[in-house]
């Protein structure tokens, strides 16, 4: 027998949406959420996709998160925001500040959207799209669970902190791309696991601080930054910007409330946009199509554009659906039995 089974978009939305009601998502969450999870399935994020619904249920199940969350934003600056999501998923948060957030760009020229107080679960680049596709540059970070040694440790400090990037296109899906400072996302390191296949070299090492390519030595033990020393201070800079600086926890910290739950990582986020036809001013169209031609530079050459891929994968699944592991549907039906 096949090991996948056959969704329309259309039907595994409505799959996605009947899981997160019988978990027990309140009403408001559950829209947000889902086009979050299935934006991740669309586009061939497996890790960022229905795979996410494990850890919706964990966070729920551990009261780690609450279901019924109502964010508020706060006006606190001409050109700052801030959404306390009240301890609930980040997605509802994030819809609730975005309008706030691009008015605000759009008559200052530059924003920022601090997230408090939310429960992530899910990639950046739909935030960082999302602005993008206002006209605005986006750029989005986060902190998550420490378990991230830094370059040279040997002991999880760092979260995955992922940073994404949005830059708009006229006429054109925007430039976006979304990367841990992790060698590979955690989802990575539980897919490698749940598959029984070795993780590639330099993922992470073990309790001892050896390296191994095992899954379970590397989720016992601690990932590893990408790029050494860079990747270590890239991450070391999330945690300032997206957690004391908004007035929100550290990796570490996020970890220690977790308490062995295993949940979603707890903390903030911090959402920019910036104008771009306000910086460059009367020059605004001509400097946008040197921005166009630096992508034809990267193309031309055979060389691969974060993104294009992405959409690529999308537009296929938006016409012939997509295929999901048998294994994870089994999984997920368990969870909801």
């Amino acid at each position: 027998m096949d090991d996948t089974a056959h969704f329309t978009l259309d039907a595994l939305r409505a799959f996605i949406t009947g899981a997160l009601a019988r978990l027990g998502l309140g009403e408001a969450h559950i829209g947000p959420v889902a086009d979050t999870i299935l934006a991740g399935e669309r586009d061939g994020g497996g890790s960022h996709g229905l795979f996410r619904l494990i850890m919706v249920a964990r966070s729920i199940r551990a009261g780690a998160v609450d279901p019924n969350a109502a964010p508020v934003a706060q006006d606190i600056a001409p050109a700052m925001v801030r959404v306390d999501a009240g301890g609930g998923f980040a997605p509802l948060a994030f819809r609730t500040g975005l309008p706030i957030l691009v008015e605000k760009a759009r008559a200052n020229g530059i924003a920022a959207l601090a997230l408090n107080d939310c429960a992530h679960f899910a990639a950046l680049w739909p935030e960082v799209e999302a602005v993008a596709r206002e006209g605005l540059v986006g750029l989005a970070c986060t902190p998550s669970h420490a378990w991230v040694a830094p370059a040279g440790g040997r002991k999880p400090l760092f979260g995955t902190n992922p940073i994404a990037f949005g830059w708009p296109r006229p006429g054109k899906d925007p430039f976006v791309f979304d990367f841990a400072t992790s060698a590979a996302a955690r989802g990575e390191i539980e897919l490698h696991r749940r598959a029984g296949k070795p993780l590639p070299e330099g993922w992470g090492v073990d309790a001892e601080g050896n390296p191994t390519t095992s899954p379970e030595a590397v989720l016992a033990g601690a990932m590893l930054p990408f790029g050494g020393h860079k990747g270590s201070a890239l991450s070391a800079m999330i945690e300032l910007i997206a957690g004391p600086m908004i007035g929100d926890m550290t990796s570490a910290e996020s970890l220690a409330v977790d308490g062995g739950k295993a949940s979603a990582p707890r903390g903030g986020e911090l959402v920019l946009a910036i104008d771009p036809a306000r910086f460059a001013g009367p020059r605004a169209a001509d400097r946008m199509q040197a921005a166009e031609a630096l992508f034809e530079g990267i193309t031309g050459q055979g060389a691969r554009l974060p993104s294009l891929r992405r959409y690529a994968t999308r537009r296929r699944a938006l016409s012939e659906g997509v295929q999901v592991p048998r294994g994870l549907i089994a999984d997920i039906e368990s969870l909801l039995a």
